[in-house]
This record gives structure tokens, C-alpha cells and sequence, in this order.
């Protein structure tokens, strides 16, 4: 396989990948590969270290022609594994008139949904917690961080506060936090959705395999019982390129 990566990358090959500067050429060479095959879906690429050895190329040049390709959505890089050659992008249509969870959503396309969990804990409230879910100073909130994937692809980073009250211990979540709260009979029945577009922070891009400053959906969703408590504060960071919001509208009364 080494042999096959090195003469993928080769100075030769380089050198017939047009004119511009060296990144342009091994982007294209790299854009070529995948193209015809030689790098397929799915395959890992080399660390830049052993492409910019491959190439003569210096680390700064590999960078650049894989940020290109990764904005261009040819390559994915998954935080802690590496970079990879993408499937395309499919979006996923998600209409604001439905209360479910992603686990829901994903199954009802035929998806198959995952999560990567960043953080699950007890916690003091924080002032917003506090003010948002109605609880006091002495309470504890409950702290679901993670990564939402979808058939292999990253598309969310969730982040949801609930009242100690109604989860007392966050590691029973397993997948869908919805479920859970089902089985304590505190599901909720509605919420109030804020959608505003951002541009993705470094940390949150390595997590979702996008460039740094790459377009992004934020969503604040506060949910509530049927009694009006709210019940889930939830703050999610979503790919701009993999997800759409569809809201029906009908002519209200004159």
C-alpha cells in the first residue's frame, strides 16, 4: 500500500499536474486520484508528514491543497483519526413543525444514527440553566454533551441541559435522550426553536470534519411539558452543508 500512496504522490506525478503553485498541482493530483479510483471512498490518506515526504513538498503546501479539497467537500478529516476521502454529502431535511429526536429523525429516513458522546455529568446550574428551566441555586442540572452522526457522517454537535429533577443520573442515557424521558413520563410536547447562521470554530470543525470559518446552522431549543415547565434546554451546532430546516407556512387570517 506504501508503494501504491508513494507513487500516488510522487514528485513526477506532481509535476504533471498543470501549471500554478505546488498546492494547486497536488491538489488536482490528489482531486485526479479520487476521481479515477486510485483513492476510493472511505480510504485514509497518509499523515501530511509522509505526503509532503512522498511529494517534496513542504507540510504548509500538503495543508493547503487538502483544506481546499476539504471545503470542496472531496475530503472529510474526523477529529482524532485522520483525513479521508468523502462519500458526497447527502442533506438531510429537517422540518421545524415536528418535536422529535434525531435518533427518530434519522431512523424514519432509513439512517443509521450514532453518537460520540463529548460529555455527560451532574452540574450546578448557570445562570442561563437556571433561568431557562425555573430551577434553583441549590439544584443540580444534568449535561449531555455530542457528536451526532448519521450513516458515518458527522452532522451535529448537541449540547442539552436538563433538571436533575426529571434525570437525576445523565449515564442512563444511552442513545436517544428522548426515549429516556419517556420512560419518566417528562417528554416533552413542544418547544421554541432559535436558528441563526455561524461560521464554525476550530474546535467545533475538527469535530465535524469541516474547515475552520465553514458555514454552520445554531440552534437553541427550549422543550416543555404539557403543563408549560420547560423541561430540556438544548444548544446544537449544525453542518450548514448537510442539513436543511423546512417550515410549512399558510395564509393566516385577514
Amino acid at each position: 500500500m506504501t508503494e501504491d500512496l508513494s507513487a500516488i504522490f510522487s514528485p513526477e506525478r506532481l509535476s504533471g499536474g498543470g501549471t500554478g503553485p505546488l498546492y494547486v498541482k497536488l491538489r488536482r493530483t490528489l482531486e485526479d486520484a479520487v476521481k479515477v479510483g486510485r483513492l476510493k471512498q472511505g480510504d485514509a490518506l497518509p499523515p501530511e508528514r509522509d505526503i509532503a515526504e512522498f511529494a517534496a513538498v513542504s507540510r504548509v503546501t500538503v495543508r493547503k491543497a487538502i483544506d481546499d479539497l476539504v471545503a470542496e467537500g472531496i475530503l472529510v478529516r474526523r477529529h482524532g483519526s485522520g483525513t479521508f476521502v468523502a462519500k458526497p454529502v447527502s442533506k438531510v431535511e429537517q422540518r421545524l413543525s415536528q418535536l422529535t429526536s434525531f435518533t427518530e429523525d434519522m431512523a424514519r429516513r432509513g439512517m443509521t444514527a450514532r453518537s460520540e458522546w463529548l460529555h455527560k455529568g451532574i452540574h450546578t446550574p448557570s445562570p442561563d440553566e437556571m433561568m431557562i428551566l425555573g430551577l434553583a441555586a441549590d439544584t443540580k442540572v444534568s449535561r449531555l454533551s455530542r457528536l451526532r452522526i448519521a450513516d458515518d457522517q458527522p452532522l451535529a454537535i448537541e449540547h442539552a441541559s436538563v433538571s436533575g429533577e426529571f434525570l437525576p443520573d445523565p449515564s442512563v442515557v444511552t442513545t436517544s435522550l428522548y426515549a429516556e424521558l419517556e420512560k419518566q413520563q417528562v417528554r416533552p410536547v413542544r418547544a421554541v426553536q432559535r436558528i441563526s447562521a455561524t461560521n464554525m470554530k476550530e474546535a467545533d470543525a475538527g469535530l465535524l470534519g469541516v474547515p475552520v470559518g465553514a458555514a454552520g446552522l445554531s440552534i437553541e431549543r427550549i422543550s416543555y411539558l404539557g403543563s408549560g415547565r420547560a423541561v430540556e434546554f438544548t444548544r446544537s451546532l449544525y453542518r450548514g452543508d448537510a442539513y436543511d430546516f423546512v417550515a410549512e407556512l399558510t395564509i393566516g387570517a385577514t
